[in-house]
């Protein structure tokens, strides 16, 4: 019953992210500012996470000290309000399609990074040290197939684009897009992914500084407000452009807030808990078949062969490097293992000479 509840948390996480860059990209072809509308997503979430860090933390939570504040405002300025900043302005110039594709490369460039900075090891004399390496060049093979290469076209289930506000202009990826937008769209993407891979990579030590878990996404949250709200007010001083009405971009700021920063942060941090962060990994994918899915059902967008390409490579890079890790960790506890044994035997020998 355990494994049958990890599945289908897993499966609703993907299609929780599925949606949002399915609405995301309708609410840009409707012609909402990419700023503005990070802005009220990061508002949206703080005002989701503040009661709940209220009554979760308000009697255990371990002292803030400027340090770790601002630490914590960095964090979110190149790795929320900065990313997401980037990724939005590149997910209006591709589609999609991509951006789900794009995000399979989290854990390679993740593990990359972390190579970088001597947090990870790679030994190309063994099967899991290759995997790893073949990972990451898999990974620079697959964003430059999705950036230079279109490729043929795919049938589309739907032409019409379903997810269109009334009387808004559509820009959307069924209509061809400059090639220079493109390739810049998606170069924007993958440095959104490298920026929040290095939020990922950091996370770790600052969850050992402040362990929190709550109150440490929630002050992030609230940072990234105020951060996104001035890098919204820099290109969008005509205040009628933050103006929400009743339509699918309320709906849109209401759902990443809650849905994706709230909800699916719950979700993953309970799979990590009960099937480990590899199971979690391994079901980043889906996300992909889901956009592939809705993006052509809901938005009328054209699947090329290069994104096809590109993506089944990416998705190699990711499972790969995920692989390499296994056996690598498989091997090392087998060694632990082994060791633990000969220093029972020496031990024993030993007190059977006294």
């Amino acid at each position: 019953m355990s494994n049958t509840k990890a599945y289908v948390v897993v499966f609703l996480i993907r299609f929780i992210y599925a949606i949002m860059q399915i609405l995301t990209k309708a609410t840009f072809n409707n012609g909402m500012s990419t700023s503005v509308f990070v802005f009220y997503r990061h508002l949206v979430a703080s005002l989701f996470m503040i009661p709940i860090a209220f009554f979760l933390e308000r009697k255990r939570a371990p002292p803030l000290s400027c340090k770790i504040s601002f630490k914590l405002f960095m964090h979110a300025l190149y790795g929320i309000s900065g990313s997401i900043n980037i990724y939005s302005i590149g997910l209006k110039y591709t589609s999609a399609t991509s951006g789900a594709a794009i995000y399979n490369l989290l854990p390679v460039i993740a593990f990359f990074l972390a190579l970088l900075l001597r947090m990870e090891s790679v030994n190309v004399k063994r099967w899991h040290g290759v995997a790893k390496a073949s990972g990451i060049l898999l990974c620079i093979a697959g964003v430059a197939i999705l950036a230079f290469y279109k490729g043929p076209v795919l049938k589309s289930i739907n032409h019409n684009e379903l997810l269109k506000n009334h009387g808004a202009t559509s820009h959307g990826t069924s209509t061809m897009h400059s090639k220079i937008k493109w390739i810049m769209g998606i170069f924007l993407m993958t440095l959104s992914v490298i920026t929040w891979s290095l939020w990922t990579v950091f996370q770790g030590p600052m969850l050992v500084e402040y362990p929190s878990k709550v109150l440490n996404t929630t002050l992030q949250c609230i940072f990234a407000t105020i951060q996104s709200f001035f890098m919204a007010l820099a290109p969008e001083r005509n205040f009628s452009r933050w103006k929400l009405g009743f339509n699918l971009d309320l709906l849109t700021v209401i759902y990443s807030g809650i849905a994706v920063s709230g909800i699916s942060y719950y979700l993953q941090v309970w799979a990590i808990e009960k099937k480990g962060p590899v199971f979690l990994a391994m079901s980043m994918p889906l996300t992909l078949v889901f956009t592939i899915i809705f993006s052509s059902l809901l938005l009328g967008e054209v699947i090329s062969l290069g994104s096809v390409i590109g993506g089944a490579l990416m998705v190699g890079a990711l499972y790969a490097v995920l692989w390499g890790k296994s056996r690598e960790q498989i091997e090392t506890d087998q060694k632990t293992t082994s060791q633990d044994k000969q220093l029972s035997y020496q031990d024993s020998y030993n007190s059977t000479l006294v």
